[in-house]
């Protein structure tokens, strides 16, 4: 069986912002391919590509109105298959996010659903009558504010859309959407696609009775709308899983390949290992160390040892393209290139999968993106009070000392942070302390020391700010030690220990780890009390 997943380090690309091959300032495939080396050398088993596919770009692909085709800014289904053909090539599986919750409304689905109420298709989305007094059929609330439903004259209906108005539900419990997506899987399974991240999988469904949401009780700090009500009937329905459970039967025709599930639950790990119990998916990702913080060992440990399932497969990741970026969200706009090391250590040790988003090898802070320049929808909703993603979203920086940042020659979508350019990829290739070759010297570290991928994780009791844990197997234990803070400390280890190279500052002295600001040291229990 080749669970080559099990354990592996992807890498998340966002194509607008990776490299523009074609200087129309937006990101696309022929960029992705001439970084592949860059991307072997980094050494990550995997890459994840976000959404590349036909889209009116209301939410930057995550509206998509055609499945199985390539949005010209990007390339085509020809450039598609050259780059899955070299990734291949080099040793690099590559997976594709499919948005499968909704479409845009400029799908074809859609305009025919929205053409009457007795077409082929009228029943392919989440319509409903509204109230007796003309308002919607029920209190779901959309992610990005406001109802979750919107008029159509046409139809003189409301239908359904978690997100976007411009981006309706399909309705998962008519059996020919369930076809037809599974069978769009299948098209790109086919193609040679190594697996897919799947967006928002536990929204496919929702309630058939459409009751309201009853509020959540403690949604009085809480910014957003969304956030005040308990989402019991809008996603994460049973009928749900079952699903997983066809889709799941479909990839395994596949050897090789897998799937990954993108959890969006206030039940983070609960949720999440809902969705990977044998025959669902291979594994999931979830939001716990995404969207909370302040670090702390605390928060670490409580996240790692809440997935209790021995079954279930997890997944981590600190960055993507939803979040701030980490070093700026747990170290503040000051955090220093020894903090970011330090998160790339901590998360390049833990059990799981890990994901590591584009830019995070370089200690990216989040950018600083004028309101002018702002194009997320939920950012100018929000503004000033949420800055939105688009900060997490600016272009990768290739070249210091090269028009923005080596990504274009023209200007581009958005823009880049001065500070990224001095963290640029070409600087950091020359500076062998650098975040990306410690970046590369971890991964490298994880892949040599299989227990690392594959083990097991046990914390040792420490007081915060360490962190410690000891990951073993049947045949290597290694401890783990993290000093979170910008003071020096001491932690008692282990007898019989030898000090590891693992690339961050910390010292083995008389049994105890000496730890700088942001160090940490890695050790092998031994039984011939081999110390240095």
């Amino acid at each position: 069986m080749n669970e080559w997943w099990r354990g592996a380090v992807i890498y998340q690309i966002y194509p607008r912002s990776f490299c523009d091959s074609n200087d129309d300032g937006i990101g696309d495939l022929a960029g992705i391919g001439s970084k592949l080396d860059y991307l072997a050398a980094l050494g990550v088993d995997g890459v994840w590509l976000s959404p590349f596919f036909r889209s009116p770009m209301r939410d930057f692909g995550y509206d998509v109105s055609d499945y199985r085709d390539v949005d010209p800014i990007f390339g085509t289904l020809g450039d598609f298959s050259a780059l899955l053909k070299a990734a291949q090539s080099k040793g690099l599986k590559l997976i594709i996010d499919q948005v499968y919750s909704h479409t845009s409304d400029q799908h074809r689905w859609f305009k025919e659903s929205r053409a009457g109420r007795t077409g082929p298709k009228a029943d392919w989305y989440v319509w409903a009558d509204g109230k007796a007094d003309g308002g919607p059929p029920n209190n779901w609330i959309s992610l990005f504010g406001g109802q979750a439903w919107s008029w159509d004259t046409r139809r003189r209906q409301y239908y359904m859309h978690n997100f976007l108005a411009e981006q309706p539900d399909l309705n998962f419990h008519n059996p020919e959407v369930q076809a037809e997506i599974l069978d769009t899987a299948k098209f790109w399974l086919d193609r040679g696609v190594d697996g897919f991240r799947l967006d928002v999988a536990n929204f496919y469904f929702c309630d058939k009775q459409m009751r309201d949401n009853p509020p959540r009780r403690t949604a009085g700090g809480f910014a957003r709308p969304y956030q005040h009500q308990q989402h019991l009937y809008d996603r994460s329905q049973p009928e749900n899983l079952k699903f997983m459970e066809d889709l799941r039967r479909l990839v395994d025709r596949y050897p090789g390949r897998m799937t990954v599930a993108e959890i969006g639950s206030e039940s983070y790990v609960a949720r999440s290992i809902e969705y990977t119990e044998p025959g669902r998916l291979h594994t999931a990702y979830n939001f716990l160390l995404l969207e909370n913080g302040p670090l702390t060992a605390n928060l670490i440990r409580s996240a790692i040892e809440s997935w209790t399932s021995a079954s279930a497969w997890p997944s981590w990741s600190f960055s993507n393209h939803d979040v701030v970026r980490v070093r700026t969200r747990w170290g503040g706009p000051a955090a220093s290139d020894a903090f970011a090391q330090l998160l790339l250590g901590v998360l390049m040790c833990l059990r799981g999968t890990i994901f590591l988003y584009q830019g995070e090898e370089l200690g990216l802070p989040q950018a600083e993106v004028p309101f002018d320049r702002l194009r997320d929808p939920e950012g100018v909703r929000f503004w000033p009070d949420g800055l939105g993603r688009d900060g997490c979203r600016t272009p990768m920086p290739w070249k210091g000392n090269a028009a923005n940042a080596g990504f274009s020659s023209v200007e581009p979508w958005l823009p880049v942070d001065q500070r990224h350019g001095e963290l640029a990829a070409g600087k950091q290739e020359r500076v062998r302390s650098s975040t990306l070759n410690l970046t590369r010297a971890f991964i490298q570290f994880r892949r040599e020391h299989r227990v690392l991928r594959l083990g097991d994780i046990e914390f040792l009791d420490a007081p915060e700010p360490v962190l410690a844990f000891r990951r073993s197997d049947s045949s290597s234990r290694l401890v783990c030690v993290f000093n979170l803070s910008a003071e020096s400390v001491e932690y008692g280890l282990p007898a019989n220990v030898r000090r590891l190279d693992y690339g961050l500052p910390g010292a083995l002295r008389a049994g105890r780890a000496a730890l700088p600001p942001w160090g940490g040291l890695v050790v092998e229990e031994s039984p011939r009390g081999l110390e240095r």
